[in-house]
């Protein structure tokens, strides 16, 4: 291999909340049952992978999800709070109705993907990104020639895609994010490449896969 990094970039399985359609954000929630299946089901997936590191998330939902994983491999966990979701302030812990409602100018700047918007008391666009994508390089960089997992959320997963895609942060999303998917990625010096996207093939005959329920349907044009 050469001194490029595969990295094996990993959502957290479900939650109670993502099945509700809640907004989970830096609130701590833990894995469903059927969230605790799909971490399961992806450490037996990845187990021929030849990982060499695994990272996580510090909030409950992705370090259980990773902690499979490392059950399974004899890995140590090294737990980053710089991959954690966005801060979404008072918007957490409500649903796209109930912000919509409540908070109707801020419900539309977060639709419109204002990189400059974030909601009272929460993370703007921008920074997110920022943070989410120099987490995955400094991982990155870490770890020349190896395979490195890392599980993380949907919000971050979405940054990253968008750096290796040089998509704008006010591009409408046009790629999943499925809990417990794989998506694998290539960092050399000059930036991230995507090598395949929103792998579920090791989650077949689970029951169905909630989306990404902190990432808000785009505005109406």
């Amino acid at each position: 291999m050469d001194g490029s990094t595969r990295i094996l970039a990993i959502r957290h399985g479900e939650t109670a909340w993502n099945r509700e359609a809640r907004i989970q954000g830096q609130l701590d929630i833990p894995l469903n049952e059927t969230g605790q299946a799909q971490a399961q089901r992806l450490a037996l997936a990845l187990l021929d992978e030849g990982i060499d590191a695994l990272y996580a998330s510090d909030l409950s939902r992705a370090r259980q999800t990773a902690a499979a994983l490392a059950a399974q491999t004899g890995l140590d966990l090294r737990l980053d709070a710089q991959l954690r979701e966005r801060s979404f302030g008072v918007f957490e812990g409500h649903s796209w109705p109930e912000i919509a409602a409540r908070w109707p100018a801020q419900s539309e700047a977060w639709r419109r993907r204002d990189a400059d918007f974030g909601a009272p008391g929460g993370e703007v666009l921008q920074d997110f990104y920022s943070r989410s994508v120099a987490a995955f390089e400094r991982v990155a960089r870490a770890h020349p020639g190896q395979t490195v997992a890392v599980v993380t959320h949907g919000g971050v997963l979405d940054c990253l895609r968008r750096a290796a895609s040089r998509q704008s942060l006010s591009a409408v999303r046009s790629w999943k994010l499925g809990n417990a998917a794989i998506n694998r990625l290539l960092y050399s010096p000059e930036g991230f490449t995507v090598v395949g996207w929103n792998d579920e093939f090791h989650l077949d005959g689970l029951l169905p896969l909630a989306s990404n329920q902190d990432e808000p349907k785009p505005a109406r044009a």
